[in-house]
This record gives structure tokens, C-alpha cells and sequence, in this order.
């Protein structure tokens, strides 16, 4: 048998479907130096024994502790940090041009970028989010120094520089000259942060049109064929609000998701936030090309005026995980955006309208319970981003956090 790096002795949680949770007791998980899972064993086996006596290093959690896939947060504004839980009483589009934009615009100072970097990312860590994927902002400079941050705090990241050059929905100080500079500039982004000193592999570039409506059909196409050549995958907005959806459909004549396909930007594990005005062609659409949804469920009831059907997605065989939206999502922990998951499911359900009878103020089976939000936020949000995390399993990377369930001042406990 082999020494492991690290052993760890502990009751483990997962949800290797978004409709099973699986309770490991007492059982050992032997690491490798390079933060790969090389078994998991019941702890009284001679395999698990022998890596708690040769391990480099061991950990064993008490009988209040539980270990838990590390969270996996698909959709995260970085330059937003700053706002959280402000100006949430405007419209998406009034929004962005009243509070944020002005705001990613001060990313031009790296100075400045490093500061709110610092801050955010180990107190996302703090939450419990070991993955994070980026919007950063439309500066290659603040870009990268995002990923050197996760890179120095220990955090898997994907993270993508903001392209949009459309002059009718983006500020003039805050956008890519054009669409030839946009592309450039992503394709900077790309290699720079490929030149970061990475032995473990936890940053990645990821190419990031804001939405349709920030960038010109010649952004889109570049964008498209940038993924192409690089096989980096794609994050944006999609279907996101009334008013983004219907102002692609003005375009484009055709719905979100069909414009991305069109454009070569809705390819494998391609991350689409909020998604609450996919229909049933939409979601096949995602299905044949293997991108996911980041379920937003905290910011899509301030902006996006539906709740995304998760239960209807699922069943559709759509890739599904939790973002937080930071900050139109005014919470930065998943655990959280799992409980909101799981409200906004009852109240698309059970419906709001109380002058409608009962049996017709819902949508039928569009409940979902706390396992399938805590699958979102583990197995579900690394099935998007093909990541090897979220699981309890032989080569997947030991991305882990652990809960206290005897914390003073808390009201989780283990009762018998």
C-alpha cells in the first residue's frame, strides 16, 4: 500500500444525483500530494488503517463535525464586491448603468482591483466556496491579478476577462473600443492567465461576453471563434429578464439561447446565468451541447421577474448548479442561495396569486428539496464545468470544507 499525503477521518455528506444524499460514517480519505482523492475507506478496513499510520499528515473531525464537498459557485460579479446588497430597488438595466458600470470602471486601477480582490475571495473561502466562476471585468490587468489572487488564497477559479462594445448598452468609458480590440483583449486575458504559475491547476481562463445586449453581432462571432481556436469554454448571461430576453428576440429575431448556439458561443460546459426564460427548446438546445445553468435564485427575485424551473430543467437533462450573482445576489454564501433555491421552488409550486383557486395558481412539480440544492451546489455546479470536484470519489480533487455542528452561537446541531 501507499503512504497518502493526507489522511482525514470524518462522517461524510454528498449528493451524487440532485435526488439521493449519500452519509458516509466514519470513513478515511486518503489524498495524494497533488489534492487527489485516492480512496475513501470504511475506517476499521486495513487500508484505512494503514493510511492514518503512514499519512504525511492526518486530520480526524469529532462526532459534531461532518466533511462536505467543497461549494461551487458558478456565477460570481468579482467588481461588484464592493456594492453588495445595494441598489437592489432598480431595474437590471438601470441597475448596471446607475451603480455598476461606473463602478467595474475603477478596475482600471490595479491598485485598486488588488484591494477588493484580497478581501473577497479568502471571505468566499470563509463560506465555503472552494470553486468560483468569474466575471471579472473588461481590464486584462485586474483580470489577471483575480486569478493570482485565487491562485495565493488557494481557490479553484475559473475567471473571465468582461468583453461589450455595444453603444447602446454600455457606458463609453466602461467598453471595448470595438470588436477586433474586444477580442484581442480576451484573447490576452487567456494567455496571461496561462502564464500564472499553476502546478496544481485550480485557475482557468473562461472567454465572457457580458450578455447579447452589451456586444455587437462582430464581438459574438469573434468571441465564437476565439473559444473554437482555444477550447476555452464560455460563460454569459442568458434569458435572463424580461428585458434582456425580449431585447435579444428585437435583435436577433431568435430566442437567447439559439443566438449564442449561432454565434459558436454555447459549447461545451458553457455556463448560463439565470436562464428563467428558457422554454423546453431552449433547454434541449442545452442538453445537445452540454452547457449548464447557474441558478441564481437570490438576485432573480430582484431582477429577473420569473423563478428559473429547476425540477423542469432536470428532468429535461439540463446541467444545473447555484450562483450568487454577487452582488445582484445580496449573499455571497451558497449555503444560503441552496435555501432560496428551495423557496423559490415552493412558491413557483404553490403559486402567489391568491384569486386564482388553488389548483390552478401553480406549476405542478416544480418543488425541489434541500438534497437536490445541496447536489446543485456540489455535484450539479462541477457537471457544468466538467470540474473534478464534488464528489467523494477516486481522482476527483479533495476540495472539501468542514461544518461544526456544535459551533457556539449556532443553531445547527446533531440531535440523536
Amino acid at each position: 500500500m501507499n503512504s497518502p499525503a493526507l489522511a482525514v477521518r470524518a462522517t461524510v455528506l454528498q449528493a451524487p444525483t440532485p435526488w439521493s444524499l449519500e452519509v458516509l460514517s466514519d470513513v478515511v480519505v486518503s489524498v495524494s500530494a497533488t489534492g487527489t482523492i485516492e480512496a475513501v475507506d470504511a475506517a476499521d478496513s486495513d487500508r484505512a488503517r494503514h493510511a492514518l499510520a503512514t499519512a504525511a499528515s492526518t486530520v480526524v473531525l469529532g462526532d459534531d463535525q461532518r466533511l462536505l464537498p467543497g461549494l461551487v459557485d458558478l456565477h460570481v460579479h468579482a467588481p461588484q464586491w464592493p456594492q453588495l446588497g445595494t441598489g437592489l430597488d432598480v431595474s437590471l438595466e438601470r441597475w448596471l448603468f446607475q451603480y455598476t458600470f461606473a463602478l467595474e470602471a475603477r478596475y482600471r486601477d490595479t491598485a485598486f482591483a488588488e484591494s477588493v480582490w484580497a478581501a473577497m475571495v479568502p471571505t468566499l473561502l470563509a463560506h465555503g466556496t472552494t470553486t468560483a466562476v468569474y466575471f471579472a471585468t473588461t481590464h486584462v490587468e485586474a483580470t489577471t491579478a483575480l486569478a493570482s489572487a485565487c491562485l495565493a488564497a488557494g481557490q479553484r477559479a475559473y475567471v473571465g476577462r468582461v468583453a461589450m462594445d455595444h453603444p447602446d448598452h454600455t457606458p463609453p468609458d466602461y467598453r471595448d473600443p470595438d470588436a477586433e480590440q474586444g477580442v484581442a483583449a480576451s484573447a490576452a486575458s487567456i494567455r496571461a492567465i496561462g502564464a500564472l504559475h499553476d502546478p496544481m491547476g485550480l485557475v482557468a481562463p473562461i472567454i465572457t461576453p457580458r450578455f447579447i445586449p452589451a456586444c455587437s453581432d462582430d464581438l459574438l462571432g469573434g468571441l465564437g471563434d476565439l473559444a473554437a481556436h482555444t477550447g476555452v469554454t464560455v460563460q454569459t448571461h442568458c434569458s435572463e429578464s424580461d428585458w434582456e430576453h425580449l431585447e435579444v428576440l428585437r435583435r436577433h429575431g431568435r430566442r437567447d439561447a439559439h443566438s449564442l448556439d449561432h454565434f459558436g458561443l454555447l459549447v461545451a460546459h458553457t455556463v448560463l446565468a439565470h436562464g428563467t426564460h428558457l422554454d423546453d427548446a431552449d433547454m434541449d438546445l442545452l442538453t445537445a451541447r452540454g452547457a449548464g445553468v447557474a441558478h441564481c435564485p437570490l438576485s432573480n427575485a430582484y431582477f429577473a421577474g420569473a423563478v428559473f424551473p429547476t425540477a423542469r430543467a432536470l428532468a429535461r437533462k439540463v446541467r444545473v448548479g447555484l450562483g450568487s450573482d454577487v452582488a445582484g445576489g445580496s449573499h455571497p454564501g451558497l449555503f444560503t442561495q441552496c435555501a432560496m433555491a428551495v423557496t423559490a421552488s415552493r412558491l413557483l409550486g404553490d403559486g402567489v396569486d391568491v384569486t386564482l383557486p388553488a389548483d390552478r395558481r401553480g406549476v405542478v412539480g416544480a418543488r425541489i428539496d434541500a438534497v437536490t440544492a445541496f447536489h446543485l451546489a456540489t455535484a450539479g455546479g462541477a457537471a457544468v464545468l466538467g470540474a473534478p470536484v464534488g464528489l467523494w470519489e477516486p481522482g476527483r480533487a479533495f476540495d472539501a470544507i468542514a461544518v461544526d455542528l456544535a459551533r457556539e452561537g449556532s443553531a445547527l446541531r446533531r440531535w440523536d
